[in-house]
């Protein structure tokens, strides 16, 4: 799967964060933060095809693995058939293998004839020379058997590549083809759906430059979104930005929010508060 990624730290996330005053850097205080998906990705065709289905719609809630676009791949399914039946045929290594068996044998008994002066030592060495040839078409006919079988990983990748899955549960932001459209790859074409990481979410709020030496990765902080979701949220830092913004006096923290049951959307604001336990 072809994507094009946003990081954590959205532009709007930035705008609202840098234009909120950093409140006092007291134990307990309050600090505004935003609430947003852990990465929003635009999803796009990694291969030259027609657009066959998209199973999902905007709004839907997806599962890591679920299917999200599959491309039409009828050539393709084709071609990882035929590779099977050839990874799977082992005509040309039994007729090998019992060539050569019965160029040992022959070998063997020349041998022991040579010993009782019952052949001449060349029709020994023929006998040898007829067992290496026998050998080395053995050992080909097993190569092509092997190269075959990697043919048909080839061809089931190629395949595979034309069904593709949610790398992550979230949710379905927005919908750009349907089914009928003609897809390409490259990050320059255009995205088939927009999907968004909303388990877990993350917390990203700034704080004054004073409150830096009282935040550590691992303390313990309290979030409280925005009206209508008047429930409170604990968890812990995870990240704490190691350079400051000397412009502005301020400093970025990260927290990961758990959301496998959707309690929260992605895109509000909060205030977190900082605990006194790491």
């Amino acid at each position: 799967m072809t994507v094009a990624g946003k990081g954590t730290w959205s532009m709007l996330a930035w705008a609202v964060l840098a234009g909120a005053r950093a409140q006092a850097a007291t134990a307990g205080a309050g600090y505004d933060c935003m609430i947003e998906p852990a990465q929003v990705v635009e999803v796009r065709s990694p291969v030259v095809g027609l657009l066959q289905q998209v199973p999902v719609r905007r709004g839907q809630t997806i599962r890591r693995g679920e299917v999200l676009v599959v491309i039409e791949s009828s050539v393709e399914k084709s071609q990882a058939e035929t590779a099977s039946f050839r990874a799977q045929a082992q005509g040309a290594v039994m007729e090998a293998r019992s060539k050569t068996a019965a160029a040992r044998e022959k070998s063997r008994r020349m041998d022991e004839l040579v010993k009782e002066e019952f052949v001449s030592a060349q029709a020994r060495d023929d006998a040898a020379a007829e067992l290496a040839q026998a050998q080395a078409e053995l050992k080909t006919a097993e190569e092509n058997v092997e190269l075959a079988r990697l043919q048909q990983q080839e061809a089931v990748d190629q395949l595979n590549r034309r069904v593709i899955r949610s790398p992550f549960d979230g949710v379905v932001m927005d919908q750009y083809l349907y089914p009928g459209a003609l897809v390409d790859a490259g990050d320059n074409k255009k995205p088939i759906i927009k999907i968004a990481q909303t388990n877990p979410l993350v917390v990203q709020a700034i704080l004054p430059f004073k409150a830096f030496p009282q935040v550590h990765v691992g303390d313990a902080v309290t979030i409280v979104p925005e009206a209508p979701f008047g429930r409170t949220f604990s968890s812990h830092v995870k990240t704490v930005d190691r350079v400051i913004d000397a412009a502005a006096g301020t400093f970025g923290v990260v927290v990961e929010l758990p959301n496998a049951h959707a309690d929260l959307p992605g895109g509000i604001r909060c205030k977190l508060t900082l605990g006194t336990g790491h």
